[in-house]
C-alpha cells in the first residue's frame, strides 16, 4: 500500500471510529413520538404528552396462569410486595385487602374537605336523616360489612361516597383475596412505572424485572406450572425496537450474503470485494451519525429505512470498479463521474425535501437518505481510487454487457404496450384513489395481531384505562386547573344524568381546589348546631344520637383542619392519580378528564356543546392519532412533490434539452405507476414508506436514465457499462427486495416497493432510450 493510499484508509478508518461511538452512544426508540410534530398546537401537545408521560404509556397488565386460585393468590400478593420495595415502579396494585390502607385512611381523615356532597343542606336536619338512613340501608349490602364500624363516625356515608366515586370505572373480579380475570383463571394486576412511556430502556428494565422477580415467587412458591402474560404501552414499545431490530439484523444479514456473493463472482478479488463495501458501511454510519446529532433520538423506522440504502449505496463501487477497470481511472472521472454525481445529486434533492418537514420523523427519513447517499458516493469518488490506484484488475465482462445489449435492445417493441400499460395503470388508481392510501397509523405498528388482541382481553378483564377520550383543559396553575376541572366537571355531570357518558375522572376528585374545600369547611356546622339537629333526625331512627359522639367531634375538628395539597397526597395511590391527570409543562399546567363511554359510545358532538364556552377542550385520542398521521401523510406527499419538482429543475439544468430530460424522467414516472398499481391490484393498501419507496425508485433509477441518456453522445453504451448497470441492478434488487420478506410495515413496504420498481426502472429506461444508445 502506498502512502497516500496508506494515509486516505487511516483518515478514512478513524471518521468510521469516531462515528461508531456516537453512532454505540446514540439513543434509539421505537415509540410512536416519529409522528408527532415538531411544533404541536395544544391537541397536539396533548398526544404529545400523553405519549411520553401520560398515565396510560406507563401501566403494564400482568396476568398470572396456572394452579389453584389460592396458589395464584398468594403468588400475587408474593410478586406485589417484591415489585413494591423497587424503585422501578410507582404503584402495584392486585386489589388484596390491606393494600389500599393508606388511601382509605386518608380518604377518611379528610372526607369531609373532599366528599362532593358536603354543602350547608347535608348538614340540615332533613339532609342529616337523608343521608344516615341510607348508610343504615347500605348495612344490609355488600358494603355493609366495611361500613358498620365506621358508622358512629361517618353515619353520612362520605367514605363510601368517596370511594363509589373514585373507583366508578369498572372494577376486576376478585379470587382468594386479589383481583382475577372474568373466567377467574388467572390473578390480575396492575403496574404503574417509574419510567416515562417514551423511556424505552427504561420499559424494558422494568419488564425485566417483573419477567425476573415473578420467576423467584413462582420457584419460592413451588408452583412450577405458573406462566406470566405481560401487555402494555411499554411493551408494546420495548417488543418493537426488538422486532425491528432483529428484522433489521437478519434481513441485512441475508442481503448482504447474496450482495457479497455476487459481487464476489464477479471481481473475483477478496480485495476488491472488501474495497467495494467500503461506501455501504460508510452510508449506513454516516446516516445514523447525522440524525442522532441533529434529533438526538433515531427511530426505529429510520434505522430500518437505513437498512434499505444497501441496495443503492453499493452500486456505487460496482459502477466504478466495473467502469474504470477496463477504460482506467481517469477515464472513468471524465466520462462515468459525472453521471454518477448527477444521479446522486437527484438523490439530494428528492430526499432533502424531506428535511422541511415539521414532523422530526419524516425530517429522519430525508436526512438519513441524503447523507448515506452522499457518503457513500463521496467515499467511491475519493476513497476507492486512493486504496485502488489504476490497479483495478476484474474479469472480462465484455460478454456479458453484449448478451445484456442484445437483450435491451429489443425492449424498444414494447414502447406502447408499456404506455397502455400505464394509461391503464392510471386510469385504475384514479377510479379507486379514495381506497389507495391506508389513513390508520396502525398501518405501521409492528404489534403484531396476537398482541393486540391479548392486550385487549387483559385490559378487559383489569378494567385498565385506554384514555381514548379525553377531556383537557389549559390553566396558568395547579389550583386555576383544579378549578377548571370542577367547573367542567360540573357540565359532564349533566351528560352522565342523561345517559350519554357512563362517568369521566378528574383530578379534582382526588385533589379539590382550595376554594372547594374551603367551602366544604364553611358548610360545616359546629356541634352545638349539629347536636339538636342530629337528634332531630334520628327520631324513629333505629340509631341513637348519643352513639354519635365521635361524629360531632370528627365535624367539629374538620371545620378547622389545613387544606389539602399535593404532597398531603404522598404515600397514597391519589397522589399517583393527581400526577397522571394534572400535568405541568413550560406553559402552565393541563387538566385531564378521561371519559367513560355510555352504552351507545360517545357523542362527540353532544360533549362539544356541553363545553362550549369553558375552553375546555375534547379530543378523541384515536380519531386525532389517525388526523395527526393523515396531516404527516399530505406533508410527506406535498413535500415529495417537490423533491420532484428539485429534481425536475436539477435534470433540466444539467441536459439543457426538453428531449432529453422527458427520455430520463418518462421511465422513472413509468416505474413508480406501474408499481403502485401492481401493488393496489394484490390489494396492499399504501401508506408512507411505500410513498418513501417512490422516491427511492426515482433516485436508483436515475443513475440507468441518465446512462443512457449520456450514451446517445457516444452512440452506444459500451458492453462494460451495460454489465456494471446489470450488475448493480441485481444487488439493488437484492438489498431491497429482500426487505420485502418483513413482516415489519415499514420494511416490508420498502421492499415490495422499491425492488420491483428498481428492475423496472432499468427496462423501462433501455426501453425508452433512442435506440442508437442502447445498441
Amino acid at each position: 500500500m502506498s502512502r497516500r493510499a496508506g494515509r486516505t484508509f487511516l483518515l478514512w478508518l478513524l471518521a468510521m471510529l469516531a462515528g461508531a461511538a456516537i453512532a454505540w452512544n446514540s439513543r434509539f426508540t421505537a415509540d410512536m413520538s416519529f409522528f408527532l410534530p415538531a411544533h404541536p398546537t395544544p391537541t397536539q401537545q396533548v398526544l404529545v404528552d400523553q405519549l411520553k408521560e401520560g398515565v396510560v404509556s406507563r401501566l403494564l397488565m400482568v396476568a398470572i396462569g396456572g394452579g389453584e386460585a389460592e396458589q395464584r393468590a398468594r403468588l400475587s400478593r408474593d410478586l406485589r410486595a417484591r415489585l413494591a420495595a423497587m424503585p422501578a415502579f410507582l404503584s402495584v396494585q392486585n386489589g388484596e385487602s390491606g393494600s389500599q390502607d393508606a388511601d382509605r385512611e386518608f380518604l377518611f381523615r379528610h372526607r369531609y374537605q373532599l366528599s362532593p356532597a358536603v354543602n350547608p343542606a347535608h348538614f340540615s336536619e332533613a339532609g342529616l336523616r337523608a343521608a344516615i338512613g341510607e348508610s343504615i340501608d347500605l348495612l344490609a349490602s355488600p358494603a355493609g360489612m366495611m361500613l358498620k364500624p365506621l358508622l358512629p363516625r361517618d353515619p353520612t356515608g362520605e367514605l363510601i361516597t368517596l370511594l363509589s366515586q373514585l373507583n366508578a370505572g369498572a372494577q376486576p373480579n376478585s379470587r382468594a383475596g386479589v383481583w382475577a380475570s372474568r373466567d377467574g383463571e388467572r390473578a390480575m394486576l396492575l403496574i404503574q412505572t417509574t419510567a416515562l412511556g417514551s423511556d424505552t430502556d427504561g420499559q424494558e428494565a422494568a419488564i425485566n424485572a417483573i419477567r425476573s422477580e415473578f420467576t423467584a415467587s413462582a420457584q419460592a412458591a413451588g408452583l412450577a406450572d405458573a406462566n406470566l402474560e405481560l401487555s402494555g404501552p411499554g411493551l408494546f414499545a420495548v417488543n418493537s425496537r426488538a422486532t425491528i431490530k432483529d428484522e433489521v439484523t437478519r434481513l441485512s444479514l441475508i442481503s448482504t450474503i447474496a450482495i457479497i456473493l455476487v459481487l464476489f463472482a464477479v471481481y473475483r478479488s477478496f480485495r476488491l470485494l472488501a474495497l467495494g463495501l467500503l461506501p455501504v458501511v460508510s452510508g449506513t454510519l454516516a446516516g445514523i451519525v447525522a440524525v442522532s446529532l441533529v434529533h438526538g433520538t433515531v427511530f426505529g423506522i429510520t434505522v430500518g429505512f437505513g437498512a434499505a440504502l444497501i441496495g443503492e449505496s453499493v452500486d456505487y463501487g460496482i459502477y466504478y470498479f466495473i467502469q474504470s477497470g477496463r477504460n482506467g481511472l481517469a477515464s472513468w472521472k471524465e466520462r462515468f463521474w459525472p453521471t454518477v454525481r448527477l444521479g446522486v445529486l437527484t438523490s439530494v434533492c428528492g430526499f432533502g425535501a424531506l428535511l422541511l418537514a415539521g414532523f422530526p420523523g419524516l425530517a429522519q427519513l430525508g436526512l438519513y437518505a441524503l447523507t448515506g447517499i452522499a457518503a457513500a458516493a463521496t467515499v467511491t469518488r475519493f476513497v476507492l481510487p486512493a486504496l485502488t490506484g489504476d490497479d483495478v484488475r476484474i474479469r472480462d465482462l465484455t460478454p456479458l454487457g453484449r448478451r445484456v445489449g442484445q437483450l435491451l435492445g429489443t425492449l424498444h417493441i414494447l414502447r406502447w404496450p408499456v404506455l397502455a400499460l400505464a394509461l391503464g395503470a392510471a386510469g385504475l388508481l384514479y377510479q379507486d384513489r379514495a381506497a389507495l392510501w391506508n389513513p390508520e397509523l396502525t398501518a405501521l405498528s409492528p404489534v403484531t395481531q396476537a398482541d393486540q388482541e391479548r392486550d385487549m382481553a387483559l385490559r378487559a378483564d383489569i378494567g385498565a384505562p385506554d384514555s381514548r377520550y379525553l377531556v383537557v383543559i389549559q390553566a396558568p396553575s395547579r389550583e386555576a386547573a383544579l378549578v377548571a376541572a370542577e367547573a367542567t366537571g360540573a357540565r359532564l355531570d349533566r351528560l352522565v344524568a342523561q345517559g350519554s357518558l357512563a362517568g369521566y375522572d378528574s383530578p379534582a376528585r382526588f385533589l379539590p381546589s382550595q376554594a372547594a374545600q374551603a367551602a366544604r369547611q364553611a358548610s360545616l356546622p359546629t356541634a352545638a348546631e349539629l347536636r339538636p339537629r342530629l337528634q332531630a333526625a334520628l327520631v324513629d331512627s333505629p340509631l341513637a344520637a348519643n352513639k354519635l359522639e365521635t361524629f360531632l367531634s370528627d365535624v367539629e375538628r374538620a371545620r378547622d383542619l389545613p387544606p389539602v395539597e399535593r404532597e398531603s397526597l404522598t404515600g397514597t395511590s391519589l397522589g399517583l392519580a393527581v400526577d397522571a391527570l394534572l400535568l405541568q409543562h413550560a406553559g402552565g399546567w393541563s387538566g385531564l378528564l378521561p371519559l367513560r363511554p355510555g352504552e351507545q359510545g360517545i357523542d362527540a358532538e353532544e360533549i362539544r356543546n356541553a363545553l362550549a364556552g369553558s375552553g375546555a377542550l375534547f379530543i378523541d385520542m384515536k380519531t386525532e392519532f389517525d388526523k395527526l398521521y393523515n396531516d404527516y401523510l399530505a406533508e410527506a406527499m406535498q413535500l415529495s412533490l417537490g423533491g420532484v419538482a428539485a429534481i425536475v429543475a436539477l435534470l433540466a439544468f444539467s441536459l439543457r434539452s426538453a428531449r432529453r430530460l422527458a427520455a430520463v424522467m418518462l421511465p422513472l414516472g413509468l416505474a413508480v405507476l406501474i408499481v403502485i398499481a401492481g401493488l393496489h391490484l394484490l390489494g396492499e393498501r399504501l401508506h408512507l414508506l411505500h410513498l418513501i419507496g417512490m422516491l427511492l425508485i426515482v433516485a436508483v433509477g436515475s443513475n440507468y436514465a441518465l446512462f443512457f441518456d449520456r450514451a446517445a453522445d457516444e452512440h452506444a453504451l459500451a458492453p462494460e457499462t451495460l454489465a456494471s448497470m446489470l450488475i448493480a441492478n441485481l444487488t439493488t434488487a437484492i438489498g431491497f427486495g429482500t426487505l420485502a420478506l418483513s413482516d415489519v410495515p415499514v420494511l416490508n413496504a420498502v421492499g415490495v416497493t422499491v425492488g420491483p420498481g428498481a428492475i423496472l426502472a432499468l427496462l423501462l429506461a433501455a426501453t425508452f432510450v433512442p435506440r442508437k444508445a442502447g445498441a
